[in-house]
């Protein structure tokens, strides 16, 4: 009897521990399989209610910040809005499509690489070429008996008057070389003629007395060079004497460009280098020459070195003091990665490039710019050689937005830029506060925006406007995105009341 009890004992215990045991076997199994479904539909984040995956949740008036899970926005009161996958934009991109890029004249542009010859724009003032300047002397002793040049600056011709000097120590040996010569005494006077050169009596003079039979009393002293006469030393009677300057005419022909050069600059200039010069009141006004000589030391003030450039001025169009724009050319060519420079977006501290992505997408990428290049821009990091980039159309962008929350004007949920006349959009609301510049409204929802009901402020366009409404009333209002927020067009009391 007591063996049967004993087994009916054991029977039971074995049982209930195959219960537990297959109890724990199952629960194990379904949270296993209930684990992989949560991580799965956590991963894939599907709306429940539209069946469409989510990248992320943002906040439209902060989308620079994103958030793994719904919730209320701690930006804004309201609740924030889903980023679907199939929108074919990500991290504040744009879609644009196709018939839109037309009528808003969209053009791109592939980032391309190129060999191109390095080269950088300074600053300089033409001077005269003081290698072609000439000094008009005095080869004897006399008195200014005619001053033809006037003044300083005067423009001259070669060959044209400066002075007409009267020497007396010249009259005596040409009447005695004349007085010979009539005489019929050949050697002696060949021996006169010659005394008169060893005085520095011009041969043509000497000539001119053989001709006309006379001694002449008066020397013409004429511009070697076409040019300006930079320098006179004399006037209307003043008496000269050997080596002494008359006049002194500085040459066109040629012109000196003085380039000032800066400092970080130095070791890329060098003598022989070309270069390409633009008169700064005339773009259409260029002219070609060459490095000369690079001047010794740099300007404490400027922080700049002196380059002295030679330009042809075989025209005549140069004058000293001219402010022209300078390019220089190197010779040596390398290899940089260039986009149109119109497809650069500056906004003073970063630039940013819109880059054409799948499904009409455009994405905004931070660039490091470099030299601009002609009508290209070398871009040292951001992009690589063939993607494609918005090369026209960038009025759409505000220049004054914040780009490091990505361009907020074109976010949201909205799938294709909208022209640029904004959409009016209208709700009922009560009126919180009344300033000069804005309304405080707690208004209803608004699902053409996709916002719940929140407290903002909507700004005015004048600080006399809606001056009827008062805090605390129910208004109806409508408005439009600008480039500053959100711009009242109308608000008046809801249903007619005052």
């Amino acid at each position: 009897m007591k063996s049967k009890f004993v087994l009916k004992a054991m029977a039971l215990i074995l049982v209930g521990a195959g219960l537990v045991f297959g109890g724990y076997w199952l629960g194990t199994q379904k949270n296993m399989d209930g684990t992989v479904t949560s991580t799965t539909a956590a991963s894939e984040k599907i709306d429940p209610k539209t069946g469409r995956k989510i990248l992320y949740w943002h906040d439209p008036m902060v989308p620079g910040n994103k958030f793994d899970k719904p919730g209320k926005s701690p930006f804004m009161d309201m609740q924030l809005v889903p980023v679907y996958a199939d929108e074919g934009v990500d991290d504040g991109g744009v879609k644009i499509s196709p018939s839109l890029q037309q009528n808003l004249g969209i053009r791109f542009a592939s980032v391309r690489r190129e060999e191109v010859h390095d080269a950088f724009e300074v600053v300089g003032t033409t001077q005269f070429d003081e290698s072609a300047s000439e000094v008009v002397q005095s080869r004897v002793t006399g008195y200014i008996d005619k001053l033809y040049a006037r003044s300083p600056q005067q423009r001259i011709k070669r060959g044209e008057a400066i002075a007409s000097i009267f020497v007396p120590d010249w009259i005596a040996p040409q009447e005695e070389y004349l007085a010979l010569k009539r005489g019929g005494n050949t050697e002696l006077a060949a021996a006169a003629r010659q005394r008169m050169r060893a005085m520095s009596i011009p041969d043509s003079l000497i000539n001119q007395a053989d001709r006309t039979g006379q001694s002449q009393q008066h020397y013409t002293l004429t511009s070697p060079v076409t040019g300006v006469i930079t320098e006179l030393s004399v006037r209307d009677g003043a008496m000269v004497a050997p080596g002494m300057s008359i006049a002194k005419v500085a040459g066109l022909s040629k012109v000196w460009l003085v380039a000032e050069v800066p400092e970080a600059l130095t070791n890329s200039v060098r003598s022989g280098m070309t270069v390409e010069a633009t008169f700064s009141g005339d773009a259409n006004r260029k002219y070609s020459g060459k490095v000369r000589e690079i001047l010794p030391g740099i300007s404490t003030a400027t922080r700049t070195l002196q380059a002295r450039l030679e330009l042809d001025n075989r025209d005549g169009s140069l004058t000293p003091g001219m402010l022209m724009r300078i390019r220089l050319n190197t010779d040596k060519s390398v290899s940089r990665l260039l986009v149109p420079s119109e497809a650069v977006i500056a906004s003073g501290k970063q630039s940013i490039v819109l880059v054409a992505g799948e499904n009409n997408s455009m994405q905004p990428v931070l660039v490091t710019t470099g030299r601009d290049i002609g009508t290209d821009t070398e871009i040292l990091s951001g992009l690589s050689e063939g993607q494609k980039v918005v090369a026209s159309g960038q009025f759409l962008i505000d220049s004054e937005a914040s780009l490091k929350a990505v361009l907020p004007k074109f976010a949201g949920n909205s799938k294709t830029i909208q022209p640029a006349a904004s959409p009016v959009y209208r709700s009922i609301g009560i009126v919180e506060k009344v300033t000069p510049k804005a309304l405080t409204l707690s208004h209803k929802p608004i699902p053409e925006l996709e916002w719940d009901a929140m407290t903002m402020d909507f700004n005015k366009s004048r600080p006399d406007v809606f001056s009827e409404i008062k805090a605390g009333q129910e208004v109806e209002f409508s408005f439009r995105e600008n480039d500053d927020g959100y711009l009242l067009e109308s608000v008046k009391p809801a249903g007619g009341k005052q």
